[in-house]
C-alpha cells in the first residue's frame, strides 16, 4: 500500500533543533532541488497495487537513500547510519526535520532497490 505525502519538502520548511541553520549552497540541497520529486511520487505510487498491508515509505525517502548509496558505495546499514547522522541527508530524502533516530532500517534498502531497479534509476 502505498500514501502520497501531504506535500514536497522545501528547504525552507526543514525543521533544524535549537535553531541551527543549514548552508542553501550544500550539495545536497542542491541535488534536492535538481531532482522533479513530484514526478517522481507519481512514476512511484503506481508501483503499488493493493491498498493492504503497511504504508510505504515515501519515494523520495527511498530515492533518496538509493541516490546516498550509490554516491559513496555504502553498505544498506551504513547508509542508514549516515542519513540518521547528518541533516543535509535527511532533508534530502524528506524528513520534516532533524530526527536523532533512523527513519528506516537497513532492510528497506533491499525493499527500496527491488522497486527502484536500475533501469527505473535511470529514467529518473
Amino acid at each position: 500500500m502505498y500514501k502520497t505525502p501531504s506535500k514536497q519538502l522545501s528547504f525552507e520548511d526543514f525543521n533544524q533543533p535549537l535553531g541551527l541553520h543549514m548552508d542553501p549552497n550544500n550539495r545536497w540541497i542542491k541535488k534536492a532541488a535538481f531532482i522533479p520529486w513530484d514526478l517522481v511520487e507519481k512514476k512511484y505510487k503506481k508501483l503499488f497495487k493493493g491498498f493492504k498491508g503497511h504504508v510505504a515509505k515515501p519515494a523520495r525517502m527511498a530515492l533518496g537513500a538509493l541516490l546516498i548509496q550509490i554516491e559513496y558505495g555504502y553498505s544498506d546499514k551504513e547508509t542508514v547510519e549516515q542519513i540518521k547522522e547528518n541533516p543535509y541527508l535527511q532533508y534530502f530524502c524528506g524528513l520534516l526535520g532533524y530526527e536523532y533516530k533512523a527513519p528506516v532500517d537497513a532492510s528497506a534498502m533491499t525493499r527500496f532497490r527491488k522497486r527502484l531497479t536500475p533501469k527505473r534509476l535511470e529514467a529518473i
